[in-house]
């Protein structure tokens, strides 16, 4: 559902995190909940982008501070981290799919036939 004027994106967000608050917000109807579910995942994938580019300098490997064998840069645990809670918010905040009226938590296995479902109809 296209809503008249979607809310103001939190003050703070980048980018990438601004970009996905207008994306959702111009075109759901968020109630309290999806609005502090949605200003966190835009703050997480800002977080994702900052952390992919201090990697993409720093590169993926590293060595200690006494010259020791290098190892994996200590944000990717960080990056990884980050890209599990973009999955459990987007997964809390169960936008509706493509001919829904209302979203739904889903499995990935039920994401996938409900996809598939609606290109069937």
């Amino acid at each position: 559902m296209t809503i008249s004027k979607p809310p103001r994106a939190p003050t703070g967000l980048k980018a990438r995190g601004s970009g996905l608050w207008r994306e959702i917000t111009t075109v759901y109807a968020l109630d309290v909940g999806e609005i502090q579910l949605l200003r966190e995942l835009c703050k997480v994938v800002d977080r994702i982008e900052e952390l992919d580019r201090i990697l993409a300098e720093d590169g993926l490997l590293v060595t200690g501070n006494r010259g020791q064998l290098p190892r994996a840069h200590p944000l990717l645990m960080e990056l990884r981290e980050e890209r599990k809670a973009v999955v459990r918010l987007v997964a809390e905040l169960a936008l509706p799919l493509p001919g829904e009226q209302i979203g739904r938590r889903r499995s990935p296995q039920q994401k996938t036939a409900a996809r598939y479902d609606l290109r069937e109809a």
